[in-house]
């Protein structure tokens, strides 16, 4: 059940209006649980029941640290949280992958594991709400917060369905207790829910799905196409995957804010980040503090040496990108920006803008970082897989070299690259106004200070744009399948 279908808006209305008449916030609690499950089951039933079992098994361990003042049962118990949940993680979305890193390894000696592959389906969101309960066991284990009795309202903290596909991975100190008190369902929280929900939705229907249509043909075609035309390819694809996500993620806060819930901001203007740490504090925000706070400064930080901290980096970035997907191209993806970040890091004392830098060296700062993110992108979305023996291998390595080496197809700019540009440069134009607004003003819901007339003449010319040129039967968020 997409947010951009009829089918989720005959859901979502119908469950607004039970919400609103019922009395009490544990009745309300109780429905949002029973839509939450009911939104789950729609992608496919069966995987409930590890949702449940997930649920379940988190719920006994927090109850179990928290009660206990004996050190190596709370460990025992954060482990065995930890590893039930990395455990359906990696059976689910990493064993086919390790498996035939293994068959390469071993084909040299004439050995096979074929037999071992097994055809499975990806729990759609699994990752985030795996994330998500981990850092409620480890937030219990280190006494931040106490471990919660009421199972229903731990149950809706992990499957709240707003977020519980793409995020943003919220902690149970932010988010659980919300449901622990009566909501409030203030006109702010309306407006701003109604702008969030219709401002997500143009950016999936108008600007992510058209750059799809431009980016996937590239892609596709990568030994045939020009060098112009590969970068223009990834060009369209870091405007798609950010509209995308950064959709979903104004949506599900939309969506809340309507039920007088409050999720964190997922992204803040990532395209104006002038170095690889300011890219991090304004991408995937949820993803990235959840890496610093439960992997990053566990593994030490920046407490050792210079080289200790630099590893810390790697491994972070490493791991995070393996968390994307089960393929060698978001592992690079990783590997690439840990070395951004490890490469700033050494270099930030000589490359820091002095304060009261021009505006110009600011601009330059930021076009200089989105060609470093470009090359990010690139690696990101090659994600090719051809058929060998019945199965789907990783094909991404070569996909990637296509695409680096599209200038032995020519260089110059064509028709059909000129066609491309304007096409990305339509789409794209109002994002980057209404973008550069929420910069000069620091605020993401500036268009909602402005006067009735101009606010309606925004909302009234994106959804012209809407109508005219937005993908009615758009695809799925790209997000869904990590």
């Amino acid at each position: 059940m997409l947010f951009n279908s009829w089918d989720f808006v005959v859901f979502f209305v119908a469950v607004y209006v039970l919400y609103l008449l019922l009395p009490s916030y544990r009745q309300q609690n109780l429905l949002l649980l029973i839509a939450s499950y009911y939104f789950y089951s729609a992608w496919d039933w069966r995987f409930l029941f590890l949702l449940l079992s997930s649920t379940l098994l988190d719920y006994v361990c927090a109850l179990a640290i928290d009660s206990s003042e004996s050190p190596w049962i709370r460990r025992a118990f954060l482990a065995a949280s930890i590893t039930g949940n990395l455990t359906l993680l990696g059976f689910f979305k990493y064993f086919n992958f390790f498996l035939d890193s293994l068959r390469i390894l071993l084909a040299p000696l004439g050995l096979s594991v074929e037999g071992l592959h097994l055809h499975i389906i990806l729990p759609v969101g699994i990752s985030f709400y795996t994330f998500q309960e981990m850092s409620y066991t480890i937030d219990v284990y280190r006494r931040e917060i106490p471990a919660t009795r009421r199972f229903l309202d731990f149950a809706l903290f992990v499957a709240f369905f707003p977020h519980m596909v793409a995020g943003p991975i919220m902690r149970a100190s932010a988010l659980l207790v919300q449901f622990f008190r009566p909501r409030r369902i203030t006109r702010d929280f309306v407006v701003t829910g109604v702008w969030l929900i219709f401002w997500g939705l143009w950016k999936k229907i108008v600007i992510a799905d058209n750059m799809a249509l431009v980016a996937d043909p590239i892609f596709a075609d990568a030994a045939r196409i020009t060098w112009a035309q590969a970068y223009l390819g990834v060009v369209a694809f870091a405007f798609q995957i950010y509209a995308d996500f950064s959709a979903y993620s104004d949506v599900a806060r939309g969506i809340a804010r309507l039920l007088g819930i409050e999720l964190m901001q997922n992204f803040d203007l990532p395209y104006f980040a002038r170095n690889p740490s300011d890219f991090w504090r304004r991408w995937h925000i949820s993803l990235s503090t959840w890496l610093r706070d439960y992997l990053y400064i566990s593994l030490g930080g920046n407490r050792g040496t210079a080289r200790r901290t630099s590893i810390n980096l790697l491994l972070t970035m490493l791991l995070g990108g393996l968390w994307h997907g089960a393929a060698w191209n978001y592992v690079w993806w990783g590997a690439y920006h840990g070395a951004l970040l490890v490469g700033h890091r050494w270099l930030a004392p000589a490359s820091s803008a002095p304060t009261g830098s021009t505006r110009w060296r600011r601009l330059g700062a930021m076009m200089v970082m989105f060609q470093f993110t470009l090359f990010g992108w690139l690696l990101f979305r090659c994600t090719r897989r051809v058929e060998v023996d019945g199965f789907l291998r990783d094909d991404s390595r070569a996909q990637i070299l296509e695409m680096l080496t599209a200038f032995h197809n020519g260089w110059g700019v064509d028709t059909a690259s000129l066609a491309i540009l304007s096409t990305i440069a339509a789409f794209a134009l109002p994002l980057v106004v209404m973008q550069v607004f929420q910069y000069r003003t620091g605020d993401p819901l500036w268009v909602l200070g402005l006067r009735m007339p101009a606010r309606a003449a925004i909302v009234a010319g994106l959804s012209t744009v809407w109508l005219l040129w937005g993908i009615q039967a758009g695809d799925a968020f790209i997000y869904f399948q990590f």
